[in-house]
């Protein structure tokens, strides 16, 4: 009889730290690459901030929009943006106890936005789909050698998905055969909803950039309230795919009408109005951090050398040393 009773205490013990375990959010910061190794000094304020994962960005280059080389991992990038990098600031990290999300993304040359990348012939896409399987199969390995949780598989690709929607399936098939963690594609606030493969991967990723508020200083409410018609949307898809939604990207800047165009990163923009950037982002926070169906998200944008970063005269996205970076605090650490 006491062996039996042990036995239900145990089970009833493994239910509730299940439960436990799938109702934990992800408490995410993006962690920017920089030319320097990271050590304490650079682990600590994100731990201090209550994330409990970052999303780790080594990068891709290409020369424009119709080109179908992709270069990546070379002696002229960043050491962040390399493979070695990328692996210790992962081991770094770890360290702390932070799990991982791997987001390797295309850099293209002057800025130009990757989900107009689009080749112009036959030839060219096939160049393009060969280079970046060696490019993201390049961190799929890392992502196995260093047990990082999640894997996303690109970040906003739209022609390049649209174009080639059989490459993709193939893609994911290639990355499940080395990698045993979860899958991720980071799609863009206006793409998401036509992404062809959701099925196939673990989590439906959003940059959520959603318009929720044409005010130059928007209120909690008003952002609330902008939100409901993408939030029925993002829902309706989850349910659709039975997948809960990751905000692969959310965030909005210091400065005027944040909430109209938060995708708006034009550094001629001189506004600065910390308010609208803390309200936006503590409606996005009572809108979805509640919700089953919701994963959590990454902060855009953390930068290691925290007491350099951000302040009381950047306008740009990052939350640090900002109004708002106590109130992603008072969230994360509320989990």
């Amino acid at each position: 009889m006491r062996i039996i009773l042990t036995l239900r205490v145990l089970l009833l013990l493994f239910i509730v730290s299940a439960c436990a375990a799938q109702k934990e959010k992800v408490n995410g910061l993006s962690f920017v690459a920089s030319p320097e190794t990271i050590n304490e000094t650079h682990t600590e304020p994100v731990i201090k901030v209550g994330a409990n994962y970052t999303a780790i960005m080594p990068f891709g280059f290409i020369r424009d929009l119709e080109h179908p080389e992709i270069i990546h991992n070379t002696d002229r990038q960043w050491f962040g943006e390399t493979r070695a990098g990328a692996k210790q600031y992962i081991e770094a990290l770890k360290k702390r106890k932070v799990k991982i999300m791997i987001k390797p993304q295309i850099w293209v040359w002057k800025g130009e936005f990757t989900g107009l990348i689009k080749m112009s012939n036959e030839d060219n896409w096939k160049a393009l789909e060969a280079s970046y399987s060696k490019f993201i199969l390049e961190y799929v390995d890392l992502a196995e050698e260093t047990n990082a949780e999640i894997f996303c598989i690109g970040t906003e690709l739209e022609n390049f998905v649209k174009e080639r929607p059989e490459y993709w399936h193939k893609l994911i098939k290639e990355i499940k055969s080395v990698y045993k963690g979860k899958l991720t594609y980071a799609a863009n606030w206006d793409e998401f909803k036509r992404t062809p493969f959701w099925s196939d991967v673990d989590y439906i990723g959003v940059d959520a950039y959603f318009p929720v508020s044409d005010n130059q200083t928007p209120t909690i409410e008003e952002c609330k309230a902008g939100w409901q018609k993408h939030k029925q949307l993002i829902k309706s898809l989850s349910e659709t795919h039975n997948k809960p939604i990751l905000f692969t990207e959310y965030g909005y800047r210091s400065m005027d009408f944040t909430g109209k165009e938060p995708w708006e990163s034009d550094h001629t923009i001189q506004s600065l109005n910390f308010e609208g950037q803390a309200n936006a982002t503590q409606a996005l926070f009572e809108e979805f951090w509640h919700e089953d169906w919701f994963a959590g998200g990454f902060v855009w944008k953390w930068f290691h050398n925290y007491d350099k970063s951000g302040g009381d005269k950047d306008n740009q996205f990052t939350p640090q040393n900002k109004p708002v970076e106590a109130i992603i605090q008072s969230f994360y650490k509320s989990e």
